[in-house]
């Protein structure tokens, strides 16, 4: 099969209602239709395009909502009733009614979500930590073994039952903190 086979050949073995990556990585490489899913997000009910373009204009603008310019609004409302919204419409993710300026999430912006988790820059990556956790693990395990003093008077059960416990926690942790960096 060619390159190109394949990929058709994997956009076919989706549902036929839900989109493909392809069309989730484009609607998701523009950082305004990112921001408009999380608007919506955060929004459960239809929403109309002049509220979500001073809210995007006021995270652009780094400003809060009664600061942002007649001008700042103007841009984003535009960039996103000429392209953004329509271009989110015809992947399926949200509903756009550009005569009545509403705008709603559909079903398969549920396909979008594990792409918009969110890591702080202040945070380790969970890969990262789970990684050191196993290295520590594995030195007090190797000091115990080669019997350094006070660690070889804990029995191995000990370390079995304090590394459970540890593996356990850090898990329950990324849970919370998986679901609350999660948008919207």
């Amino acid at each position: 099969m060619t390159p190109q086979l394949i990929g058709e050949k994997e956009a076919t073995n989706n549902d036929a209602d839900e989109p493909s990556r392809d069309e989730v990585f484009k609607a998701l490489s523009n950082r305004r239709r990112r921001n408009v899913i999380t608007y919506l997000k955060q929004h459960d009910d239809d929403a109309r395009v002049r509220d979500i373009a001073e809210q995007l204009a006021a995270w652009e603008n780094d400003v809060e909502i009664p600061e942002v310019t007649y001008k700042q609004r103007k841009r984003v409302y535009t960039a996103l009733h000429q392209s953004h919204l329509p271009k989110l419409a015809g992947g399926g993710f949200i509903d756009y009614e550009p005569n009545r300026g509403i705008v709603s999430l559909t079903e398969e912006s549920r396909q979008l979500e594990m792409y918009l988790e969110v890591v702080s820059g202040n945070e380790i990556l969970w890969g990262e930590y789970y990684i050191g956790l196993a290295v520590v693990c594995g030195l007090l395990g190797g000091a115990a073994w080669i019997g350094t003093v006070p660690f070889a008077a804990v029995s191995g059960y000990a370390y079995a039952v304090l590394f459970a416990v540890l593996f356990g926690l850090s898990g329950v942790i990324h849970r919370v903190s998986t679901r609350r960096n999660r948008l919207g």
